[in-house]
Parts: structure tokens; sequence; C-alpha cells
């Protein structure tokens, strides 16, 4: 009896033990949620909401404990208190802004890589798309905002000069970003996409971590981790090419080496009339990136040299005989970088960069040398305080010095030198507030010390949700640029130029499918003006000129709607004036063409085990100059045609067999006209058109990877 007793008084003692935790979940907008999972931290204690958000359950704990609510996109809830107090609760959920449907910011920008919530252009594309030849500054061309200039070959964007496009590898500067060459003979870019995989593409509005760029800026990340050890070989009718990859356990080392030589090929395809090469182009070059792993950041140390050497005779209208122009370059650049984490949320981001080019030229009988000698010290911080709210900031030191020496046929000797140092500041924060909307505001301030000149420039990014796969967004943005040396070395108290951007995007996104239509204005301020055809040490330089940009962009991707086939097409409408240079008067400049389009295929053929690609490039006519007839850049030259064609065959898995053909048709495209500095007889100003140097490029190569696995090959590459 006593025993009956003592269970039954334990059980009622249970019994009155449990406490009851009940309550209601909803979101932001006061709408149940059901199926939310609720529970005792460290227990198995806990419920699920029903379809109107309550909850109730039976707890024996005791005293201070957590309660965990979590349902899928929506940030998880905790709060520690009372068993006694968890009653009647009512939760309102925030949702999880870091989900795969959330807003993101993307005004101005194109992205790619592993990191990208939406990519437009992959890093494979970057190597793989017809007539760019592995280089990646034409790769780029083939998205809206960019103008493709044939006979310079650099990046054009949206009204601005080659030269307010910056270039950033791994977050710090690069200086000389383009191989040297020739008036209206292409340069590229001269780093190799081997060694990237992200790439970031701003066409205006971009963050307020970068600057001294008016138009846009290029972000190029080199790879964190490679997957394995191999060895890559390179056999090509221009050239040869060794790469290899080693991979231990905590680091990495990747080299490559490439050597071009266009004697052989032009003893089979000979160029137009533009150029004839008496000393054929011929370059070396090499890359190389360490990694290495620490518990909690990663280092890199990344290096590429190269240097290139060549004669040219091109014909000029002014003389009976051709300029005889020959060049030796050579340019290094390094930087070292690292990401870590110091905990509790912060990062940090260390970094600098050196580079050294030196150019030695003579024109005729002239003789210029020219070096420049340059670094990038940068620290960025970093504090994600949640999901919803993120800060950086950070300090650059960016010392430049130019040298030059000019000794010209009569005796002349100059030397010019100009020393920029530009020491900047900035601040921004990233902020979510929901799914739907997020901004980002930033400041940056720079002083240039060689005019005591103070810059501060805000900028503004917003973002918002229409639905699942459409959204919105605008940017804003102040840019200061210091004018390019080869004004600063014959006038050092010229002021920066500066630009204003309006960015308004719609981008629409769907599993396989990318489409984006951006309506943009940019007012232009400060231009650098001079008084003499050619910016000369005698000339007078002011910051007088101005301008717009303003216009459309268009860009459709899919790779879906067929099966082993993806696409993408742009479209650029561009309406811009400039007074700058030696302008009389605001005029469109003749690097803008107010129409461009391109499309661009590629195809994998199973049976065949290739792969395929056309590309298609047009651009409307570009203004020149006529002295026959009155106005100032009075004329426009023809429409721009070039349809490339590649193939890419796998002899066998790690053996690739390329061909490709740029401007397969032999389209003969003009990009301006060299007019006669003297009328002739009967009065008229002769000319020459300015063209392409060959109607074609040709190209074949042999491709192999040697690896652990025997299944890697370079067709991410070619």
């Amino acid at each position: 009896m006593k025993l009956f007793l003592y269970i039954f008084l334990f059980a009622f003692g249970s019994l009155s033990a449990q406490q009851i935790i009940n309550g209601k979940i909803t979101d932001r907008h006061n709408v149940p949620i059901a199926g939310a999972n609720i529970y005792i931290e460290g227990t198995y204690e806990g419920t699920t909401s029903t379809a109107d958000g309550t909850f109730s359950f039976e707890t024996s704990q005791k005293g201070q404990k957590t309660l965990i609510i979590s349902y899928v996109s929506y940030v998880p809830f905790r709060r520690q208190m009372e068993i006694s107090q968890m009653k009647d609760l009512e939760i309102s959920l925030r949702e999880d802004v870091q989900a795969l449907d959330a807003v993101v910011l993307s005004a101005g920008t194109f992205s790619a890589g592993d990191n990208s919530k939406v990519s437009v252009l992959k890093p494979l594309d970057v190597v793989t798309t017809a007539g760019v030849a592995g280089d990646f500054i034409a790769a780029l061309q083939t998205l809206p905002g960019t103008q493709t200039v044939g006979e310079d070959g650099r990046l054009f964007v949206r009204g601005g000069t080659a030269e307010e496009t910056q270039i950033y590898i791994d977050g710090l500067r690069v200086f000389q970003p383009y191989t040297a060459s020739p008036n209206n003979l292409p340069s590229r870019g001269r780093y190799s996409p081997f060694l990237f995989d992200g790439i970031t593409f701003s066409t205006g509005g971009y963050s307020a971590e970068y600057g001294q760029a008016l138009s846009s800026v290029l972000l190029l990340n080199t790879i964190n981790e490679p997957d394995q050890s191999k060895t890559d070989v390179s056999i090509m009718t221009v050239g040869a090419g060794l790469g290899h990859t080693q991979k231990w356990e905590k680091s990495s080392l990747s080299f490559s080496a490439n050597y071009i030589n266009l004697a052989p090929y032009l003893e089979l395809v000979s160029n137009n009339e533009t150029a004839e090469f008496t000393e054929p182009f011929q370059t070396f070059s090499g890359e190389s990136v360490f990694r290495k792993q620490f518990q909690n950041g990663l280092f890199k140390a990344y290096a590429a040299y190269d240097q290139t050497e060549f004669e040219v005779l091109q014909p000029d209208i002014n003389n009976d005989q051709p300029v005889r122009f020959n060049l030796k370059n050579r340019n290094l650049y390094s930087n070292l970088s690292y990401a870590g984490s110091l905990g509790n949320g912060w990062s940090i981001h260390p970094g600098l960069s050196l580079s050294g080019s030196s150019n030695d030229v003579k024109i005729n009988l002239d003789k210029v040398e020219n070096t420049e000698n340059a670094a990038h010290f940068k620290l960025k911080v970093g504090k994600r305080f949640d999901n919803r709210f993120k800060l950086n900031f950070g300090a650059e030191h960016l010392v430049q010095n130019f040298s030059e020496s000019y000794r010209e046929t009569t005796g002349e000797n100059y030397h010019l030198e100009v020393n920029p140092v530009i020491s900047a500041a900035f601040t921004e924060a990233d902020l979510v507030f929901t799914k739907r909307f997020a901004a980002k505001v930033g400041i940056r301030g720079s002083f240039l010390q060689m005019n005591n000149e103070l810059q501060i420039s805000p900028r503004l990014s917003l973002a918002y949700k229409l639905n699942r796969h459409g959204q919105v967004s605008f940017a804003y943005g102040e840019f200061f640029q210091q004018p390019q040396i080869n004004y600063l070395k014959y006038d050092a108290a010229l002021q920066s130029e500066n630009a204003t951007h309006y960015i308004l995007n719609y981008q629409w996104t769907k599993p396989g499918y990318t489409f984006r239509a951006e309506a943009f204005y940019k007012k232009y301020d400060d231009l650098v003006t001079f008084d003499s055809e050619e910016a000369l040490y005698a000339s007078e330089f002011q910051n007088e000129g101005l301008g717009y940009a303003g216009g459309l962009d268009l860009f459709f991707r899919d790779n879906k709607t067929f099966k082993n086939l993806e696409y993408w097409a742009s479209y650029s409408f561009i309406d811009s004036e400039r007074k700058f240079r030696n302008f009389p008067k605001q005029a469109t400049p003749n690097f803008i063409a107010t129409h461009s389009a391109s499309l661009v295929t590629k195809y994998w053929i199973n049976e065949l085990r290739s792969q395929v690609g056309f590309t298609y490039n047009f651009s409307s006519g570009r203004p020149y100059e006529n002295p026959n007839s009155e106005g100032f850049l009075n004329e426009q030259t023809g429409n721009y045609n070039s349809l490339s064609f590649n193939w890419a065959y796998l002899l066998s898995r790690q053996k690739i067999l390329y061909f490709s053909v740029s401007n397969i048709t032999g389209a003969k495209n003009i990009f301006g006209y060299e007019y006669a500095e003297n009328p002739s007889s009967s009065g008229i100003f002769e000319r020459r058109a300015i063209t392409q140097a060959a109607d074609r490029f040709f190209f074949v190569g042999f491709f192999w990877t040697i690896s652990a696995d025997k299944k890697s090959n370079q067709l991410d590459n070619l």
C-alpha cells in the first residue's frame, strides 16, 4: 500500500511540474506561418506551428532556457528567458535575406564566378567566345555598354575613353593592363584568363572601394584553390605555351609561360597595307600565383612579366616613305594579398601591388624612352553584424613615378618627369531591409598631393525585388579621375576630371535565362582641353571640358531552350557629346558608335566530341572629320560587321585540336581616315583609310593536359 502511495505521489508531482509553452508565429506582415519548428535548445521537447501559426507543448524544464523557432527562408528566432514566461508568445519572424531568391544589387554591374548570385558572363565565356582569341578584353566587348574600337582594342565604356576604365587584380590596381602597340593596331589585355575564376565588370556606378575611374572598373580575382596538380602544353600557329599547377595540402603554386612570334604566320597570311612588319611581333610572357591557406585566412602572391618587341612600317599620307616604328617594351606586375577572419564577424584584407614598365621607342630617327614605376598599398576591414548589415571601410595609397626622354633628329632633347601621389579612404555599408529591398551606401575621400586637391565621392545603390524573377535597381555616384600621365607630364597643375552617374536597371532571371535592361545618364565636367592638334610640351592645358553620355543597354542570355546550345545577345544605344582635348565645340567623339550589337553562340556536338561557336559583332558608323567639307567631325564611317567562328575538337579526354577564324566574310571595316595636311593642286585633301591590319585572322592550336584524374582539359581556356 505504501509503495502504491509513493508511486502515485511521484507521478502526481511529475505531472504538476509540467509547464505549457504556447504562442503564435507570423511574418512581418502578420501572416501566420505554418510548419515552423519550435523547441527548447538542448532538449527534444518541442512542436510545429499549425495552419493559423499557433503552437503549444508541455515541458518539465525549469529556469532560464533558450527557445528556438526556425522556418525555411526566415532568420531563426532565439530568446533566452524563464520557462514560466514562455506563455502566449507573439513572435514575428524576419525573412532570411541571404536566401537564393533574395534581391541583389545589380545596377551597372556584370558579375561572373562562383560567388555571384546572378552571373551573366561565366569565366569560361572569356576564352570560349569566337573571335576573341583568349583575350578577356575582347570577350567583354560582346557585352552591352562597350564599344568596339577595332584599331585600338582596349575597353571603351559608355562614351568614355579607354583610360577611364581601371583594372584590378585581387582588389589591387593594375597600372599597365594592355600590351604595347603602334598607332591603329589593336592592343590586348596582358593577363591570361588561365589564372582567374571571378570577374566583375562595372559599366558605371561602382563601389566606393574603387576610385580614379570616370567610367568603369574591371575586377579580376585569381583562383583561390586549384582542384588538383596538372600540366598544360600548348602548340599554336603563333607560338607555344607551358603551364603547371602543383597542389599541396595547405598551399599551391601555378605558373604559365608563353612565347608568341608572328613571323611564320605572316609568311602564310600577309597583312593589309596598314602595316608591314620588318621585325615580326614577338612577345614572351609568364605568370604565377602562390597560395597558402592559414587557419583563419588565405594568402596569395601573384606576378606577371612580359616583354614585347617589333618593328613595323606604316603608310603616311603626308610622306612618300612609310613611318618606321620600332618598340621594345618590358612590363612587370606583382601583388600580395591576404583575406582573413578576425573572429566575431570581423574580416581584414591587406594588399600591395608593384609594377614597372619601360618603353624604348624609335619613330624613324626620333627616339623616345620612358619608364613608369608604381605602387598601390591598400587595407580594407569589414564587419558583418548580421545578415542585414555589413560595413566595410579602409584606406589606400597610390604612388607613381613617370620619366620620359625624347630626342629628335634635329638634336633637340626633352626630359619630362611627374610623380602623382594619391591617398584615399572609403567606407561603405550594405543594408538589407527585406528579401525585396536592399541598399549600398558609401563615401570616398581622396587627396591628390600634386595639386593639394581633395575629392569627396558619395555612392548609392538601391535594389527592389518586384517578384520571384524580376527586380529593379538604381545607382548614383560622383566619380573623379586624375588626368592621364600623357597630360600631367606636360602640366602637373591640372585638376581632376569629374563624372556623375545615374543608372536605372531592370533584371529578370530564371534558371537558364537572364534578361537585363539598363538606362543610364552620365554628366562630365572639368575634362582636360588643350589648344594644339596633339598634346605637346608647348600646349596650353585647361580643365574646361564638359559633356554627357546617355543611352540604353539590353542583354539576354539563354542556356536552356535548346539542348547543348547556349547564346547571348546584347544591344546598346548611346547618345554622347563632349568638348575635350582639342575639340573646338561639343561633339560626338570618333570612338563612339550610336548603335552596337553582338550575338554569341556556343554549341556542343556530342557525336563529334566538339564545341563550335559563332560570334557576330555590329556597330553603326563612327564620326570622322573630312576637311573637304565644312564642319567638325562632320561625316560617319560605314557600319562595322564581323562574323567569327571557332571549333574545339577533343582528340581524347585531355587532348584538344582548336581552330578559329575571325571576320569570316572578310568585311572591309573602316575605322576612320587619315587626311593629307595640305590640299592637292585641285584643292582636294587626299586621304587614306584606317582599316584592320588583316581582313581575317586564322588560328590553329593543339592543347594537351596531363593530370592525375585524366579528365581535366583546356577547354576552359580556349
